[in-house]
C-alpha cells in the first residue's frame, strides 16, 4: 500500500545576520519508508538552484517537537509556544529554520493515521534498503 501524505508549508530562514526569509517547502511522508519524513524544498529555496530533499526519522520530529532532539545532522527543537526550529547540516554549512509548531503537528499526526506509531513494517524496510544497497544480488 503506497499511501503518500504531503503538506506544503511555510518555514523562515534565519540569515547569520539575524533576518528572517520566507522559504516555502513540502512536509512529505510515504508508507512504503514508515519511519521517515522527508521536507522538499524547490529549487528557488536552494543554494545551488536545485530541489532538495531532507530525510530524517519520523521519531525526531515528534521528539523534537517537544524538546530538543537530534545530534547529528538534523536537530530539531521548540522555540517558544508557536514555533519550531528545525537546524540542516551539510558539508556546505547549516540551515536554521523555524516552522509553525502547529503545522508540523498537524502533518505528524497525519501520518500516524497512516501508519500509527510502532506498527512499522521495519523488517520490510530493512529488506528493501539492503536489497538496494546489495542490488538484489
Amino acid at each position: 500500500m503506497d499511501i503518500t501524505v504531503e503538506q506544503p508549508v511555510l518555514a523562515r530562514l534565519v540569515t547569520a545576520e539575524d533576518q528572517e526569509i520566507p522559504v516555502s517547502a513540502t512536509l512529505r511522508y510515504t508508507a512504503d519508508d514508515p519511519l521517515a519524513v522527508f521536507v522538499d524544498f524547490p529549487a528557488e529555496s536552494a543554494l545551488e538552484g536545485e530541489e532538495v530533499t531532507w530525510t530524517f526519522a519520523r521519531s525526531l520530529l515528534d521528539q523534537g517537537l517537544r524538546a530538543p532532539a537530534g545530534h547529528g545532522d538534523v536537530q530539531i527543537w521548540p522555540y517558544g509556544r508557536t514555533r519550531t526550529v528545525v537546524e540542516f547540516h551539510s558539508p556546505h554549512g547549516l540551515a536554521l529554520l523555524q516552522f509553525h509548531a502547529l503545522a508540523l503537528r498537524r502533518f505528524l499526526l497525519r501520518t500516524y493515521d497512516v501508519v500509527a506509531p510502532g506498527q512499522e513494517d521495519v523488517a520490510r524496510v530493512v529488506e528493501r534498503g539492503l536489497s538496494a544497497l546489495f542490488g538484489g544480488v
